[in-house]
């Protein structure tokens, strides 16, 4: 036996530990997970990550201008990593793009014609910038690497990564799971270069882009949850992959130069069109992608794609100008206003108007008042320099957040029964309030429509709605919810027919991740012990079902109708 088997031999059986408690069938029998598994991991967040490779030139302006496109995915941190292949410069900060990177002598050292950039949601016990990515370690060959998503086995894998039992026991820094998954797959990186020592004699220095390939292939079978990943890695290039599901976006541009093709992956393509490229196709789930220093694109599939992605993203995460997993996000938005209106029309409301709240809602009203032959008004003025409450790490924040954000016209309500359009209802706080300022406004009437189902179940896949007990849907009826948010009436998408405008505009696409509508968590390790600890953690412990509506000028809150148990309802 050569030598190192033995380590070997111990990682293959805590790894087949980590395959049966994340749900992978053994003997015939699922194991159940341990009990502590959600917790101290670090909470849910949305990200936006971006890589560019060019042939010569800094690639810097580039990575900043393509991340200001992706700012709405996150407004707490940012950070940026460039490459001239032989040393990397890093900076990372709490903050927007522009204020992290509005030094010119910053901007001026980040050197190099290769480089990775991100942007963080904003997440209570986690604005350390430690937990800013990129996330390195230097050994194997000097690795960085962003992470969009949220693995759900992060626990089992530091367990794994902290004992004798890893190729070595990784000292991990943050409690985010984004470091986790790079030492994953570092370790197996240090792993593939031990098999070809010691099976062929091989020369590990012509073979160090075969270890990332067999390196995510490993990783692939470990990891469970969301990952899309890009990473830089010393001597290989620019890697990007997605997991088996894609249930995150990760989208592959390109552009010509004299030089040969250069390339652009991020996770949407409305952040190609500012830097000059043009959108090439989808990173396949279980794909892996390497760009070369030469720039030469090799790709490998190595896990079966069962592509399965987050139907949120079209609802709500992504920009409108987006294509993802080939469907238009705005051509979804239309067709969920297109399904609405026909369910409206059989409730018979008597309505004067439909207005959106802005900004996300926008064109599924704009196809409800064509379909409904209703006059489409902006009664709803947005103060755009202040951040979206849904983003807002506590409940008063976002309470108090609503007065400063929105402002209500007279001139369009008054004495008219308004139809009022979101993209969804998930705390519920703020359309409370935004229903009241309507009503002050001299509406007659004012009914709901939500372009999303109601919002009954946590999200586990890297967006932030970590608590049943915050989603003012929870346990109530419609009529209750109506009752809770002060309208005269209130409608919501039908599951069914969301499913069904994702399918019409992508008939390759059979079943979207709605884990947060329909309870179903596709990758099969999601139990109720993880949803109570996901509950418990210190993140969601830390916020509130619902708050009374916040004063801000110091006299009593506006009025909010509680709803059926005496709980006032929940935020957004």
């Amino acid at each position: 036996m050569p030598a190192g088997s033995s380590s070997f031999i111990n990682s293959a059986g805590l790894k087949l530990n980590i395959l049966r408690r994340t749900g992978s069938s053994v003997a015939g029998r699922r194991q159940q997970p341990p009990k502590t598994r959600g917790a101290g991991r670090a909470p849910p967040r949305m990200c936006g990550i971006i890589g560019i490779y060019k042939h010569e030139g800094n690639v810097n302006a580039e990575l900043y201008e393509g991340l200001l496109m992706l700012q709405h995915r996150g407004q707490d941190s940012a950070g940026m990593v460039t490459t001239n292949w032989e040393k990397f410069k890093e900076y990372k900060e709490n903050g927007l793009v522009k204020d992290v990177f509005s030094s010119q002598s910053l901007m001026d050292s980040m050197i190099g014609s290769c480089g990775l950039a991100h942007v963080r949601y904003p997440t209570a016990g986690s604005s350390s910038a430690q937990e800013a990515q990129p996330f390195f370690v230097n050994s194997p060959l000097g690795m960085f690497l962003i992470h969009n998503g949220n693995l759900t086995n992060t626990e089992d894998l530091r367990v794994m990564l902290n004992s004798s039992r890893s190729f070595f026991s990784r000292h991990l820094r943050t409690s985010s799971d984004s470091e986790v998954l790079l030492n994953v797959l570092a370790d197996e990186v240090h792993r593939a270069h031990q098999r070809c020592l010691q099976t062929t004699g091989c020369d590990p220095n012509s073979m160090k882009t075969e270890f990332l390939f067999e390196a995510g292939q490993t990783a692939m079978k470990l990891l469970k949850g969301a990952y899309s990943c890009l990473t830089l890695v010393k001597g290989v290039g620019l890697v990007a992959f997605r997991d088996p599901f894609g249930i995150r976006p990760l989208v592959l541009g390109r552009r010509a130069s004299p030089l040969g093709d250069e390339y652009c992956i991020a996770s949407e393509d409305c952040a190609f069109g500012p830097i000059g490229f043009e959108r090439m196709r989808d990173v396949n789930p279980g794909e892996m992608i390497i760009i070369s220093p030469e720039g030469k694109l090799l790709s490998r599939q190595l896990a079966p794609p069962q592509l399965t992605p987050c139907i949120f993203e079209y609802i709500y995460l992504s920009r409108p100008d987006s294509v993802l997993n080939n469907i238009p996000v705005y051509e979804f938005q239309l067709a969920l206003g297109t399904r609405l209106s026909q369910r409206i029309k059989e409730r018979k409301w008597d309505l004067d108007l439909i207005c959106p709240v802005p900004d996300g809602s926008r064109p599924a009203a704009i196809q409800m008042a064509a379909d409904m032959a209703l006059p489409y008004r902006e009664g709803l003025v947005k103060n755009r320099y202040v951040g979206r409450t849904f983003i807002m790490p506590n409940q008063r924040l976002r309470e108090m957040s609503v007065r400063r954000k929105l402002n209500a016209m007279s001139t369009v309500f008054k004495g008219k029964s308004v139809l009022l359009v979101d993209d969804s209802i998930v705390r519920g706080t703020t359309m409370s309030q935004i229903v009241n300022m309507v009503r002050n406004a001299g509406a007659r009437k004012v009914y709901l429509a939500s372009a999303a189902p109601p919002v009954r179940h946590p999200n586990v896949y890297g967006v932030d709605m970590p608590s049943r007990k915050e989603f003012v849907a929870h346990g109530l009826t419609e009529d209750q919810i109506c009752e809770s948010l002060g309208a005269d009436g209130l409608i919501y998408q039908d599951v069914g027919d969301l499913m069904a405008v994702g399918n019409q505009l992508n008939p390759d696409i059979t079943r979207f991740e709605a884990s947060c509508f329909n309870g179903e968590y596709i990758t099969g390790d999601i139990d109720e012990d993880y949803l109570t600890s996901l509950e418990e953690s210190s993140r969601a412990a830390k916020r509130n079902r619902a708050g009374k509506a916040a004063s801000l000028t110091g006299g009593p809150p506006p009025p909010l109708v509680e709803d059926s148990r005496n709980k006032a309802p929940a935020g957004v």
